[in-house]
């Protein structure tokens, strides 16, 4: 499965941007699915992550109650909705996922990941 990531770009602190990471070659619907972010001079961490049912999901502390993962099977499509951007929120932003895991299970840690989008450059300026 091909990953392609958008939706990037330079917003001002406070701000909202909506990441899409589109598939194709293979449908979603039983894949898992991650967002993780490496900033420069940092290792990759994890960010979020929806289990292929879509009924589960879970987040990082530094943006729990912020940014929201969703996926939509019909469109092959997941989404990372990241609302009151903060500084340090400052990264390349990459998709992954996973199959063969069971319906509701989260994947938390990258090299559980298969397949990566090429990431997505998200800056927040003050």
């Amino acid at each position: 499965v091909q990953l392609q990531a958008s939706g990037g770009g330079l917003v001002q602190a406070g701000g909202s941007l909506r990441l899409s990471c589109a598939a194709s070659g293979r449908t979603l619907s039983s894949y898992a699915m991650g967002w993780f972010r490496q900033a420069p001079g940092k290792e990759r961490e994890f960010v979020a992550t929806i289990a292929w049912s879509g009924l589960r999901s879970a987040y990082v502390d530094s943006v729990k109650g912020r940014f929201t993962i969703s996926r939509d099977n019909a469109k092959n499509t997941v989404y990372l909705q990241m609302n009151s951007l903060k500084l340090e929120d400052t990264a390349v932003y990459y998709c992954a996922a996973v199959e063969g895991e069971p319906r509701n299970s989260l994947v938390t840690t990258a090299r559980e990941y298969d397949y990566w989008g090429q990431g997505t450059q998200v800056t927040v300026s003050s």
